[in-house]
Protein backbone atom coordinates (compact mmCIF):
# COMPACT_ATOMS: atom_id res chain seq x y z
CA UNK A 1 0.00 0.00 0.00
CA UNK A 2 1.35 3.64 -0.84
CA UNK A 3 0.57 6.83 1.30
CA UNK A 4 0.83 9.88 -1.34
CA UNK A 5 1.71 13.12 0.98
CA UNK A 6 0.49 16.36 -0.12
CA UNK A 7 2.69 19.14 -0.04
CA UNK A 8 1.76 22.44 1.53
CA UNK A 9 2.62 25.55 -0.35
CA UNK A 10 5.87 27.35 0.57
CA UNK A 11 4.21 30.54 1.77
CA UNK A 12 0.81 31.35 2.98
CA UNK A 13 -0.06 34.69 2.09
CA UNK A 14 -2.40 34.49 -0.93
CA UNK A 15 -0.78 33.99 -4.91
CA UNK A 16 -2.11 33.62 -7.43
CA UNK A 17 0.57 31.34 -8.49
CA UNK A 18 1.47 28.98 -5.10
CA UNK A 19 5.43 26.87 -4.76
CA UNK A 20 5.66 23.90 -2.88
CA UNK A 21 8.73 24.04 -0.33
CA UNK A 22 10.20 21.07 -2.72
CA UNK A 23 9.20 23.33 -5.83
CA UNK A 24 10.74 26.52 -4.81
CA UNK A 25 13.91 24.44 -3.53
CA UNK A 26 14.30 22.83 -6.53
CA UNK A 27 13.36 26.28 -8.60
CA UNK A 28 16.38 27.75 -6.67
CA UNK A 29 19.04 24.80 -7.29
CA UNK A 30 18.12 25.41 -10.68
CA UNK A 31 18.97 29.12 -11.24
CA UNK A 32 22.03 28.41 -8.78
CA UNK A 33 23.36 26.29 -11.49
CA UNK A 34 22.70 29.65 -14.06
CA UNK A 35 25.42 31.93 -12.28
CA UNK A 36 23.09 34.44 -12.10
CA UNK A 37 19.98 36.47 -10.52
CA UNK A 38 16.35 35.08 -12.54
CA UNK A 39 13.47 35.33 -12.19
CA UNK A 40 11.00 32.44 -12.93
CA UNK A 41 8.46 33.19 -15.52
CA UNK A 42 5.28 30.92 -15.80
CA UNK A 43 1.79 30.88 -18.03
CA UNK A 44 0.28 29.10 -21.03
CA UNK A 45 0.48 28.66 -24.69
CA UNK A 46 -1.96 26.94 -27.27
CA UNK A 47 -1.21 23.31 -28.07
CA UNK A 48 -0.69 20.11 -25.80
CA UNK A 49 -2.53 17.51 -26.24
CA UNK A 50 -5.62 18.86 -24.19
CA UNK A 51 -5.82 22.09 -26.27
CA UNK A 52 -3.12 24.56 -23.41
CA UNK A 53 0.50 23.72 -22.46
CA UNK A 54 2.23 25.47 -19.42
CA UNK A 55 5.45 27.21 -20.11
CA UNK A 56 8.16 27.69 -17.37
CA UNK A 57 11.22 29.64 -18.12
CA UNK A 58 14.12 31.74 -16.20
CA UNK A 59 14.39 34.90 -17.47
CA UNK A 60 16.17 38.13 -16.54
CA UNK A 61 14.08 40.35 -14.10
CA UNK A 62 14.50 43.54 -16.51
CA UNK A 63 12.44 42.08 -18.63
CA UNK A 64 9.19 41.94 -16.05
CA UNK A 65 6.78 44.11 -17.88
CA UNK A 66 3.88 46.60 -15.99
CA UNK A 67 1.19 44.91 -16.20
CA UNK A 68 2.62 41.12 -15.19
CA UNK A 69 1.68 39.41 -11.99
CA UNK A 70 4.70 39.41 -9.94
CA UNK A 71 4.76 36.60 -6.54
CA UNK A 72 7.49 37.27 -4.28
CA UNK A 73 8.51 34.02 -2.40
CA UNK A 74 11.60 35.45 0.31
CA UNK A 75 13.52 37.50 -2.67
CA UNK A 76 12.64 34.70 -5.54
CA UNK A 77 9.94 36.50 -7.86
CA UNK A 78 7.58 34.04 -10.01
CA UNK A 79 6.01 35.92 -12.93
CA UNK A 80 3.20 35.69 -15.58
CA UNK A 81 0.92 37.88 -18.00
CA UNK A 82 -2.45 38.86 -17.19
CA UNK A 83 -3.62 36.89 -20.28
CA UNK A 84 -2.35 33.20 -18.42
CA UNK A 85 -2.89 34.54 -15.37
CA UNK A 86 -6.95 34.01 -16.59
CA UNK A 87 -5.86 30.24 -17.00
CA UNK A 88 -3.69 29.67 -14.15
CA UNK A 89 -4.78 31.79 -11.11
CA UNK A 90 -4.21 29.70 -8.05
CA UNK A 91 -2.34 27.13 -9.56
CA UNK A 92 0.33 24.93 -7.73
CA UNK A 93 3.21 24.17 -8.69
CA UNK A 94 4.78 21.10 -6.91
CA UNK A 95 8.08 18.96 -7.42
CA UNK A 96 8.90 15.37 -6.77
CA UNK A 97 12.21 13.65 -7.17
CA UNK A 98 10.31 10.39 -7.38
CA UNK A 99 12.12 7.96 -10.01
CA UNK A 100 9.12 7.36 -11.95
CA UNK A 101 6.80 10.03 -12.56
CA UNK A 102 9.10 12.63 -10.75
CA UNK A 103 9.42 16.21 -12.19
CA UNK A 104 6.84 19.41 -11.77
CA UNK A 105 3.42 18.95 -11.18
CA UNK A 106 0.88 21.26 -12.17
CA UNK A 107 -2.30 21.55 -10.11
CA UNK A 108 -4.86 23.44 -12.01
CA UNK A 109 -8.23 24.64 -10.13
CA UNK A 110 -9.07 26.25 -13.84
CA UNK A 111 -8.25 23.05 -15.50
CA UNK A 112 -11.56 20.78 -16.57
CA UNK A 113 -9.43 18.21 -18.00
CA UNK A 114 -5.80 17.63 -17.89
CA UNK A 115 -3.61 15.53 -20.04
CA UNK A 116 -2.04 12.28 -18.88
CA UNK A 117 1.87 14.06 -18.59
CA UNK A 118 0.99 16.92 -16.85
CA UNK A 119 1.77 19.49 -19.02
CA UNK A 120 -1.06 20.21 -20.90
CA UNK A 121 -4.42 20.80 -19.54
CA UNK A 122 -8.08 22.55 -20.94
CA UNK A 123 -10.39 24.73 -19.74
Amino acid sequence: MTTETVTKPATQPQKGILMTDSALAHVLELRAKQGRDLCLRVGVRGGGCSGMSYTMDFEDPSNIRPDDEVYDYDGFQVVSDPKSMLYIYGLVLDYSNALIGGGFKFTNPNASQTCGCGTSFAT
